[in-house]
C-alpha cells in the first residue's frame, strides 16, 4: 500500500487509529513527487522540511490525546495565487516572483488550522487567466491522467497533483471555471464554492475589485467525494478579513427535483457529454429523483457581462503589468477576451451590476422549483494543450465551449464537477449547480454519483 495515494478520508482514519503516522503519510507523500513531479511540474513551490515538522506536531498532538482537526495528517497542495508565509504569491509572474508573503490567507490558514499538511504550492497560468496551465516563470504543466490533453487552468497544478497522487486534496481558485474545468481535464472532482462560503484575502494584493470580489472562491479538488467534504469542512471556517464570508445556512429539507440542461442557452454540445449526462440523469430517477428538462434563466447574458466586469477590471493595471511579463499566452488570451467583448464604459459596467441582481434573483426563483441543475462542465471534450492559443477562431470555439464556467459565477452561484467516467482518450464528466449556499446539496449528490477515483502514475 503506497499511502499517497489513499484518499484523504481514509488517510485520516489511519493516522487518528495510530496505524499510520502523519510523518509516514508525509514522506510517501514527498517521494511520490520526488519521483512524478518533474515530469509533471504540478507542484512548483515544495517545502519538504516544512511539512515534515508540520506533520511531527500532528504526531505530537496525537500522542498528548488532543484533536489535531479534521484533515490531521493530510498532505494537500496549496495554489501559488493565494498567500503563504514565506512564500512569493508568484501567480506564474515573473514580476511577482519576489512577492513573499508575511501571512497566511485564509485558506491556507484554515487548512493549517484543520491539521493538513501543505507539501507545497502549485502551478497557474500567467495571471491565473486561462483554462490552460502555462507560464514563463514556472513552465508548463503536463495532465497526468490524459497525456496530450490540457490539465485544464488556471487550478491545472492542483488537479494535476491530485490526480497523480501528489496529496489527495489540491485548494483551487475560481472565477470562470479553475475548479472545475481542471477536475474535468484530469479526472477528478471540483467544488467551486458559492460567494462567501470560504474566506479570501492576500495581503500582497489588497482588496479585490467588485467582480473579483463577488465571483472569485477558494475550494477543494480531490478523487472522491467524501474529501470534497473534508476539504469544504476545513476551507468554510470563518476569517475576519473577508467581509463576505457567511456561514452555511441551516439544512433544509429538499425535494429530489433536478433540472437537466443537455444545451444550456443554445450550447453546441458534444455527444460524449450529452451521453454523461443523461446517464447521471438515469441514476437519479432510479434513487427517486425527478428530472426534466425545463427552460433555464439566461446563462449566455450572464457569461457576457461576466467577461464585461473581468476585463473591465483588468484594465486598471492589468494592462500595464500585462506589458511588463510579457508572457506570450497571457498576451494572446487578453487581446482575443478584448475582441470578444465591448470596450467598458462606466454606464456599461454599472450596468452590469444592476443586471446581476436580476439574473440572481431569476436563478434563485427557478432554484425554488429546481433546487439543482444538471448541465456540461464544457461543452466539447477537453481539449489538445494548449489549443486555445493556436489561432483566434480555436479561442472562440473554447470560450463558447465554456459558457457553464463562466456564467454561474457571475450570480455568485456555487458549481460542482463531477468525473463520471472516461472514454479511451478523454474524460467524461458532469457539472452540478446549485442557489447560493446550498454547497451541502451538492456534495450530497456527488456522493451518489461520483465514483472515486485512483491516483495515476504517468
Amino acid at each position: 500500500m503506497d499511502p499517497a495515494t489513499l484518499t484523504a478520508t481514509d488517510l485520516v482514519a489511519l493516522i487518528r487509529a495510530r496505524k499510520l503516522s502523519a510523518v509516514e503519510a508525509t514522506q510517501a507523500t514527498l517521494a511520490r513527487t520526488d519521483r512524478l513531479n518533474p515530469g509533471l511540474n504540478a507542484i512548483v513551490q515544495l517545502r519538504p522540511d516544512g511539512a515534515l515538522a508540520d506533520a511531527a506536531a500532528v504526531d505530537a498532538a496525537l500522542s498528548r490525546g488532543e484533536d489535531p482537526g479534521p484533515l490531521a495528517g493530510v498532505p494537500v497542495t496549496v495554489k501559488v495565487n493565494i498567500d503563504q508565509q514565506g512564500f512569493a504569491t508568484t501567480n506564474g509572474l515573473r514580476i511577482q516572483q519576489d512577492l513573499i508573503a508575511t501571512e497566511d490567507s485564509p485558506p491556507v490558514r484554515n487548512l493549517r488550522r484543520a491539521g493538513a499538511i501543505i507539501i507545497g504550492r502549485t502551478n497557474t497560468p500567467a495571471f491565473s487567466l486561462r483554462w490552460f496551465t502555462r507560464n514563463s516563470l514556472h513552465g508548463a504543466t503536463k495532465n497526468p491522467a490524459f497525456p496530450g490533453l490540457t490539465p485544464g487552468g488556471s487550478s491545472g497544478g492542483a488537479a494535476a497533483a491530485v490526480a497523480a497522487g501528489l496529496g489527495p486534496i489540491g485548494h483551487g481558485t475560481d472565477i470562470a471555471g479553475s475548479i472545475r474545468y481542471p477536475a474535468y481535464a484530469c479526472g477528478i472532482h471540483g467544488l467551486r464554492p458559492g460567494l462567501g462560503r470560504v474566506a479570501a484575502f492576500n495581503g500582497t494584493a489588497g482588496d479585490r475589485l467588485i467582480g473579483g470580489q463577488v465571483m472569485a472562491v477558494s475550494g477543494p479538488l480531490a478523487r472522491s467525494a467524501p474529501d470534497l467534504r473534508l476539504a469544504m469542512q476545513a476551507l468554510s471556517q470563518p476569517d475576519p478579513r473577508d467581509p463576505w464570508w457567511t456561514p452555511a445556512p441551516p439544512a433544509a429539507p429538499t425535494p429530489k427535483r433536478a433540472a437537466l440542461a443537455l444545451a444550456p442557452d443554445g450550447l453546441q454540445t458534444a455527444p460524449e457529454v450529452r451521453d454523461a449526462l443523461t446517464a447521471a440523469a438515469r441514476a437519479l430517477q432510479s434513487l427517486g429523483w425527478v428530472v426534466e428538462e425545463p427552460p433555464l434563466p439566461p446563462l449566455r447574458e450572464a457569461m457576457e457581462l461576466q467577461l464585461t466586469l473581468w476585463l473591465a477590471e483588468f484594465s486598471l493595471g492589468g494592462t500595464d503589468a500585462l506589458a511588463r511579463e510579457g508572457d506570450p499566452d497571457a498576451t494572446f488570451v487578453h487581446r482575443e477576451l478584448t475582441r470578444l467583448v465591448p470596450p467598458t464604459t462606466l454606464e456599461s459596467f454599472m450596468r452590469a451590476l444592476q443586471s446581476r441582481a436580476r439574473l440572481a434573483r431569476l436563478w434563485r426563483g427557478f432554484f425554488a422549483d429546481w433546487p439543482v441543475v444538471l448541465m456540461p462542465i464544457s461543452g466539447e471534450l477537453p481539449f489538445p494543450d494548449h489549443y486555445d492559443t493556436t489561432s483566434p477562431e480555436a479561442f472562440a470555439q473554447v470560450v463558447e465551449a465554456q459558457l457553464p464556467q463562466i456564467a454561474p459565477p457571475f450570480m455568485g452561484l456555487p458549481g460542482l464537477a463531477l468525473t463520471t467516467g472516461r472514454t479511451a482518450t478523454h474524460p467524461l464528466g458532469i457539472q452540478i449547480i446549485a442557489d447560493r449556499g446550498r454547497e451541502d446539496l451538492l456534495l450530497d449528490l456527488a456522493d451518489l454519483l461520483a465514483p472515486t477515483v485512483k491516483a495515476v502514475t504517468p
